[in-house]
């Protein structure tokens, strides 16, 4: 029996590339996403007057906008193939009339905390609002259309946030959030390496932790690469504060298990405190992107009023690290000064 079966097994040819995929997101960081997009429904002067007045033959278009918007930011992923199913948080759906071209523009607004992107959501949810209104105003005037669908906002994510280049509105212009997190703040960095210090390699984490820490508003004094050595770091973070007095130090290198690693260990005899969480953060946040992660040993201190982290030492790490403790850095320098919970 088991032979006449598999006389019938058909094989089947294998391609050796599918012709589409979904996206693998399960090494991304799951972040805080939002998305708002908008598209406008343009009626004839009589069907416009009874979506306003809410009085058309189906019942009340507006009404069954909102939901029909929300329903379709839900369904997304059941209607467009590759798109990933999200754990929504948030869908709100506004409608917004105008007299002079009878026209509604809807608006869907879609939040989640997911390691992907919820634009889609948006658009899929104004279609479904301007669909929604179409299908109950066709029988008072067929002649409609709809356009000007566009994604107006997306945040989260290592692209953070994007403004559609043609302008927003000003209402929600002003509920976005102000990228420059870290305004006021001086800022050093200290790089910890053998053959950067020698000449023999350039160092290339300073200049990212530099980039990073600007582009938030941070003022940095300067990049110090020095070897791995414990009572080299000492004096160089010493001098870094007479000299400067910054709110913020970060250092590169030095946290791996290594022999020459020594950076953990130096901070540990200067701080006047340790901040456990900070490496726990950057260990677990590390591991989405990769398993060597837990065995750095970044750590963070304060000496004084000043903030010091240890970070690793390549650009990678650095970058993915930065992205990870940026949220909370404004409320940690706040409290190293004294000033208490916000």
């Amino acid at each position: 029996m088991s032979q006449n079966h598999s006389k019938n097994v058909v094989e089947l040819p294998i391609s050796e590339q599918p012709g589409f995929s979904m996206i693998d997101v399960g090494r991304k960081r799951a972040t805080q996403r939002r998305a708002v997009a908008s598209g406008t429904i343009y009626l004839g002067p009589l069907a416009y007057e009874k979506v306003k007045t809410r009085t058309l033959p189906k019942g009340d278009a507006l009404a069954l906008a909102e939901i029909a918007g929300i329903t379709g930011a839900k369904k997304t992923p059941d209607l467009i193939p590759l798109c990933h199913p999200l754990p929504l948080d948030q869908v709100n759906i506004y409608t917004e009339l105008n007299d002079t071209d009878h026209s509604v523009t809807a608006y869907c607004l879609a939040t989640c905390f997911a390691k992907t992107g919820v634009e889609m959501e948006a658009v899929a949810g104004v279609n479904a609002a301007l669909l929604t209104i179409w299908d109950l105003a066709k029988g008072t005037d067929p002649a409609l259309h709809m356009s000007d669908i566009r994604l107006l906002v997306k945040e989260g994510g290592k692209s953070g946030l994007w403004v559609h280049p043609d302008g927003i509105p000003n209402w929600l212009a002003e509920q976005l959030p102000d990228e420059q997190t870290l305004p006021g703040v001086s800022a050093a960095i200290l790089v910890m390496s053998d053959r950067a210090s020698a000449g023999t390699y350039e160092d290339r984490s300073g200049p990212v932790i530099s980039g990073l820490l600007t582009d938030k508003g941070a003022s940095v004094s300067g990049i110090v690469v020095i070897p791995d050595d414990s009572e080299t770091i000492k004096s160089n973070v010493d001098e870094l504060r007479k000299t400067n007095n910054p709110d913020l130090i970060i250092l590169s290198g030095g946290t791996g298990p290594g022999p020459r690693d020594v950076t953990p260990e130096t901070l540990k005899d200067i701080c006047d405190k340790t901040i456990p969480g900070f490496g726990e953060l950057l260990r677990s946040d590390g591991a989405n992107f990769t398993k060597a992660s837990w065995l750095s040993r970044s750590m963070a201190g304060v000496i004084g009023e000043t903030l010091i982290i240890a970070l690793p030492g390549s650009p990678k790490a650095v970058n993915e690290g930065l992205d990870a403790l940026l949220p909370i850095l404004p409320h940690a320098l706040h409290m190293v000064k004294g000033d208490g919970h916000e």
